[in-house]
C-alpha cells in the first residue's frame, strides 16, 4: 500500500468503514429476516423516532459535565446504573396500552444474552415499578399521551458498564390476532457508568466532599520530586471532554475483560491498569525513561490527559509516545473518574522496586566497597525511585474476606508481569497495611514498594553464601505518601496535599510496624531467607552522611560525611564520596563528581570529609527533574566495618508566572500571558509551551519560535474563547533545550455570558 495512505487518519477511516459496513448488513440482514417472517397485521402501531431527554436525565445523573450530551449534532445519553431514567417513544398512531404490545430489549456487547445479564428484556404494561432492584424494569409515566409514551426506565446498580442500545418492538396485545412484531433499532449509544452515590452499587462512597473531590473534580495535582522538595505537579484530568468516555470504553475492549464482568469494578480497574500502558494490549501509552524523547512527546511536556487521549485517537489508536508513572498514573485517574469509580493519583517518595519478591532492596559490595550492579548473581536489580505515582481506587471487596474493602491500589506503570501481563492491582490498603500479601492482587509487591527494609550485603568468604548482611535500614522507604487533598486548591503552595502513610502502614519503628513486616516475611519464602541472615561484625566508628533538603539552580553543594571513632584506638578510613545527576527511578545518568582519599581517625575524635560541586560541574549533565544523588562509601581497616549513604535532592528551578484579565466571561476573548525569567547565563533554544484547561480550552502545544536570552524574560500571550462557566484551571508548562519543566497554574473563575 503507498505511504501516503498510512497517514495519522487511515486507520480510523478503515475503522470507521468497518463499523459503519457491519451496522448496514447487520440492518439489512435484519430487516429480510423480518420480511421473510409472519407479518404484523396492517394498522400495528410502529415506532417513529426515540427521544432520550438527555439533559434532563443527565442533571439527576450528575452527568451534565460530560460533553458529549452537549454535542449539538448527536448528543449522547451519559447515565448511571441504580437511577431511572426517563425515555419518551413516538409511534405514527396514537398509543394505546390496551391495544399496543411494547417490547424493550436493552442490550450490552456484540452477542447480547439475557442468561450472562447483557440484555434486559421488559415488556411495557405498568404504570408502576414491579420488578426486585436488582432487575432492570419500567413504568408507563403520566406524561403518556397520544403518539407518545413516556417511560421511567430503572437501572440496576450491577450491571455492565459501557455502551448500551435499545430496539423497541411493537405489536398487538392480542395473541390470538397476531404475534408478529416489528422492530426498531434505536442507533443512539447509551453510556451507562458506575454510581458512587448509589448504596448498591460497589464504588458508594458516602462522603460529599470525597466524591465531589475524586469522581467529579476535573483538575488537580500529582506529586512529583525529592522526599524532602515535594512539588504539586497541575494537572488538567478532564474525565468529561468528548474524547475521554468513548476511549475508556474502547480501552475495555482492547483488555477483552468479558462482557458480563464489566459490572465488577475490580475486574474493571484492573483491565484499566493494563489498557492504560502499551505493554500487552497495545493501549494508550508508551513508557520510556532514558530521556531519549525526539520521536514523540517528553512526557514532562504533558499537562493534561485529554491531548494524549486527542492524540491516541488521531493515531488511529496507537499507542502515544511517551509517558511516565505520573502521566500513567493521570490518565488513569481521568479513566476511572470517567467510568464513574472514585479515583485519586498517589504518589510514594522513596518508592521500593523490588524485583525478587524478597520484600527487601537489596545492595552488594564488595570487599573494597564498590557496589556490585546486579548482585552476586547479575540478576538482582532492585532500585528505589524518588518517587513513584500510582493510583488508589474505592470499592467494596466482595472477592475477600470482610474488612478488605475502601481504598485499594492500582498501577499503570509497566514494571512487573502479573498474570503474565503489565498490570498491577487492585490490592486492598488494608491487607498492605496488615502484611496480609497472600490476598489479590498483587499485593506482596505494592506492600514492598511502602514497607521494603534496605538491606546492605558485603562479601564474606567465611559465609556459606558468601555474602553477610552488614548492614539494614528499616525506616528509609516510603516516607511519605502523597494525594491532593479533598476540597483544597492552591495555586501558590503546597497546602492542598494530604500524606496517607497511615492508610498504608503503620508508623515507622512501631510494634504494629513490625508486626506487619514479620506478618508479610511469614509469607514470602524468598523473604524469610534473606531475612534470616544475622550480622555481628564489630562497628565502633559512626558515620553521618549530612543530607541536603534542595538547591537554587546556580547554586553550589557540598557532599559531606561526618566519621566519629567511639574507640580508644586511631581507625585507618577509606572513604568515597560521588554525585550523579538520576533519573527518578533512581537509574544514574551522568557521573558529575567523585573523590576518594585514605585518613586516620584519632581515638574518640570526629573528623569532617567533604566533596564540593560547582554550578558549572552538575548543570549540563542534569537530566528531567532535576534530582541528584550523592553516594558515600567508607571502610575502616582494622575491624573490616563498611558503612553506605544515599542522598536525593534536587535543584529547583523558577516557576511560570501566569497572568489573566480581571474578568472572564464563557464565549468571549480572552488573552492570556506566560513570563519567567531565564536562571541561566545561557539563552534558551528550541522552546516550547503546552497548554491545558479543562472547559477553557482544548489542549495547545506551541512552538516557540525564538529564543529567550540569558538571565532574560520570556513572555508570550494566546488567547481563546473559555467554554464552560465556573471555576477552572489553566495549566502550562515551558520547555527548552537548556531548561525543561517550568510549570505554572491558576486557577480562573469564568462568568456567564450576560444574555
Amino acid at each position: 500500500m503507498p505511504d501516503n495512505r498510512t497517514g495519522t487518519n487511515y486507520n480510523n477511516y478503515v475503522n470507521s468503514l468497518r463499523t459503519d459496513y457491519a451496522r448496514d448488513l447487520e440492518r439489512r440482514v435484519r430487516n429480510e429476516a423480518e420480511a421473510e417472517g409472519e407479518q404484523p397485521p396492517a394498522g400495528t402501531n410502529r415506532v417513529e423516532r426515540v427521544h432520550w431527554y438527555i439533559k434532563d436525565n443527565a442533571r439527576q445523573h450528575k452527568t451534565i459535565k460530560y460533553d458529549l450530551i452537549h454535542d449539538t449534532n448527536s448528543p449522547k445519553p451519559v447515565l448511571r446504573r441504580g437511577l431511572t431514567f426517563y425515555l419518551a417513544i413516538r409511534f405514527i398512531n396514537d398509543f394505546s396500552v390496551d391495544k399496543d404490545r411494547v417490547v424493550l430489549n436493552l442490550k450490552f456487547g456484540p452477542k447480547p444474552s439475557v442468561p450472562k445479564g447483557t440484555m434486559a428484556v421488559l415488556v411495557v404494561q405498568n404504570t408502576k415499578f414491579t420488578r426486585t432492584k436488582d432487575d432492570w424494569d419500567c413504568r408507563i409515566d403520566p406524561g403518556t399521551r397520544g403518539k407518545d409514551l413516556v417511560l421511567q426506565v430503572y437501572i440496576p446498580a450491577s450491571v455492565m458498564v459501557g455502551i448500551w442500545r435499545l430496539d423497541v418492538r411493537t405489536g398487538l396485545q392480542d395473541p390470538n390476532v397476531s404475534r408478529a412484531m416489528h422492530l426498531y433499532s434505536d442507533q443512539t449509544d447509551c453510556f451507562v457508568l458506575f454510581n458512587p452515590w448509589c448504596k448498591d452499587d460497589a464504588v458508594y462512597l458516602e462522603d460529599d466532599g470525597k466524591r465531589d473531590e475524586y469522581v467529579l473534580n476535573d483538575k488537580g495535582k500529582v506529586y512529583v520530586g525529592t522526599f524532602r522538595n515535594r512539588r504539586g505537579r497541575p494537572w488538567a484530568y478532564g474525565q468529561f471532554d468528548d474524547v475521554v468516555l468513548p476511549v475508556a470504553v474502547y480501552l475495555l475492549e482492547l483488555s477483552q475483560v468479558a462482557d458480563p464482568e464489566r459490572g465488577n469494578p475490580v475486574r474493571v480497574v484492573r483491565a484499566v491498569s493494563a489498557a492504560v500502558n502499551e505493554s500487552d494490549e497495545g493501549g494508550v501509552l508508551i513508557g520510556r525513561w532514558d530521556g531519549e524523547y525526539s520521536d514523540g512527546t517528553a512526557p514532562y511536556k504533558w499537562t493534561g490527559s485529554a491531548r494524549i487521549l486527542q492524540e491516541y485517537v488521531a493515531n488511529g489508536y496507537s499507542p502515544v509516545k511517551y509517558g511516565q508513572c505520573w502521566v500513567f498514573s493521570a490518565v488513569v485517574t481521568t479513566i476511572c473518574r470517567a467510568l464513574g469509580i472514585p479515583s485519586r493519583s498517589v504518589t510514594n517518595f522513596v518508592s521500593a522496586h523490588d524485583t525478587n519478591s524478597s520484600l527487601t532492596i537489596d545492595k552488594f559490595f564488595d570487599k573494597d566497597g564498590n557496589e556490585i550492579e546486579g548482585g552476586p548473581d547479575g540478576d538482582n536489580w532492585d532500585s528505589i525511585w524518588n518517587f513513584h505515582v500510582w493510583n488508589d481506587v474505592w470499592m467494596a471487596r466482595n472477592d475477600l474476606p470482610p474488612g478488605y474493602g475502601g481504598w485499594q491500589a492500582i498501577d499503570a506503570t509497566p514494571q512487573e508481569e502479573s498474570d503474565h501481563k503489565m498490570q498491577c492491582g487492585p490490592v486492598s490498603l488494608t491487607a498492605i497495611r496488615r502484611g496480609d500479601i497472600g490476598l489479590n492482587y498483587d499485593a506482596p509487591f505494592v506492600f514492598a514498594e511502602v514497607n521494603a527494609d534496605i538491606m546492605h550485603w558485603g562479601q564474606d568468604e567465611e559465609s556459606a553464601w558468601g555474602w553477610s548482611r552488614m548492614r539494614i535500614n528499616k525506616f528509609h522507604i516510603g516516607r511519605s505518601i502523597l494525594t491532593k487533598a479533598v476540597g483544597h486548591d492552591d495555586d501558590e503552595g503546597e497546602a492542598d496535599q494530604e500524606d496517607l502513610v497511615e492508610e498504608y502502614k503503620n508508623a515507622e519503628g512501631t510494634n504494629a510496624e513490625r508486626l506487619a513486616i514479620h506478618n508479610a516475611v511469614r509469607g514470602s519464602r524468598r523473604a524469610q531467607q534473606y531475612y534470616d541472615y544475622k550480622k555481628d561484625a564489630k562497628e565502633d566508628v559512626d558515620f553521618d552522611l549530612i543530607e541536603i533538603d534542595k538547591i537554587k539552580v546556580g547554586q553550589p553543594f557540598q557532599v559531606k560525611v561526618v566519621a566519629t571513632n567511639k574507640s580508644n584506638e586511631e581507625r585507618k578510613i577509606m572513604a568515597f564520596l560521588s554525585a550523579r545527576s538520576v533519573y527518578y527511578t533512581g537509574v544514574n545518568a551522568q557521573l558529575i563528581k567523585k573523590a576518594e582519599g585514605n585518613f586516620v581517625l584519632p581515638p574518640n575524635k570526629s573528623e569532617d570529609v567533604a566533596l564540593t560541586v560547582e554550578y558549572n560541574e552538575y548543570w549540563k549533565k542534569m537530566v528531567e527533574q532535576c534530582m541528584m544523588k550523592i553516594y558515600a562509601i567508607c571502610r575502616v581497616q582494622e575491624t573490616g566495618q563498611t558503612w553506605t549513604e544515599e542522598d536525593d535532592f534536587q535543584a529547583e528551578k523558577a516557576t511560570l508566572d501566569i497572568q489573566v484579565p480581571a474578568e472572564v466571561k464563557v464565549k468571549t476573548q480572552c488573552e492570556v500571558t506566560f513570563s519567567f525569567q531565564n536562571p541561566l547565563d545561557m539563552p534558551l533554544t528550541e522552546c516550547h509551551l503546552s497548554v491545558d484547561g479543562a472547559g477553557l480550552t482544548r489542549p495547545r502545544s506551541i512552538n516557540i519560535e525564538r529564543e529567550v536570552p540569558a538571565k532574560g524574560l520570556f513572555s508570550h500571550t494566546i488567547s481563546f474563547l473559555p467554554r464552560i462557566h465556573g471555576e477552572r484551571k489553566l495549566i502550562a508548562t515551558f520547555n527548552a533545550k537548556e531548561l525543561f519543566d517550568i510549570n505554572g497554574h491558576k486557577t480562573i473563575n469564568v462568568l456567564k455570558k450576560e444574555e
